[in-house]
């Protein structure tokens, strides 16, 4: 179970949203609470010319509940949605993606085993173990629809800059996450 959220990562809103939201979607768990004077980071801009972004700012409370209810909504004829989660709330992404199944396209995946201390060099490694020990559900998702893969890592060089996770604004996490949903 993560920590309490520290109060200044709670203020602010639990939901941050950007683009169109009638067209495809990403949502975002995002356990350090970026956005919070209601802008998504910078890096992540320029994917909403193409697809809504839903900002879930974990801990400033409610952002799981809007999240839920976002693939609860979703139908079978709506855009393709996407969700997006690292080491902290990932065995939580799998859950909420798997209360709707075939609901989410994709389930994107950063640093997932970065729940507590992984060494940088350690991660890749210590990620497929991860999804190791979480293939009953991940493979239950890819039955459903839904494509479930890392997509970054922390690799221990210097563009890496903390420890894993890397945070979801990195510049390679938002490269990541544009390839795999087509969008180089």
């Amino acid at each position: 179970m993560p920590a309490e959220p520290e109060p200044v990562r709670s203020e602010g809103p639990s939901v941050v949203t950007a683009g169109d939201p009638s067209g495809p979607k990403v949502i975002v768990l995002d356990p350090a609470g970026a956005g919070k004077h209601d802008e998504l980071p910078a890096t992540w801009r320029p994917l909403t010319r193409k697809r809504a972004v839903f900002w879930c700012r974990v801990p400033a409370g409610g952002a799981l509940a809007e999240a839920d209810e976002l693939l609860g909504d979703a139908g079978p004829d709506d855009p393709e949605i996407a969700v997006v989660a690292s080491g902290p709330f990932a065995a939580e992404a799998l859950q909420l993606v798997e209360r709707h199944p075939g609901a989410a396209t994709h389930l994107l995946l950063v640093d997932p085993a970065s729940d507590a201390f992984l060494a940088s060099d350690d991660a890749a490694q210590a990620n497929d173990a991860w999804l190791a020990e979480h293939d009953d559900v991940v493979s239950k998702l890819r039955e459903a629809g839904t494509d479930v893969r890392v997509v970054a890592s922390s690799t221990g060089g210097p563009e890496d800059r903390v420890p894993p996770p890397l945070p979801l604004g990195h510049p390679d996490v938002v490269t990541a996450v544009r390839s795999a949903l087509g969008q180089d």
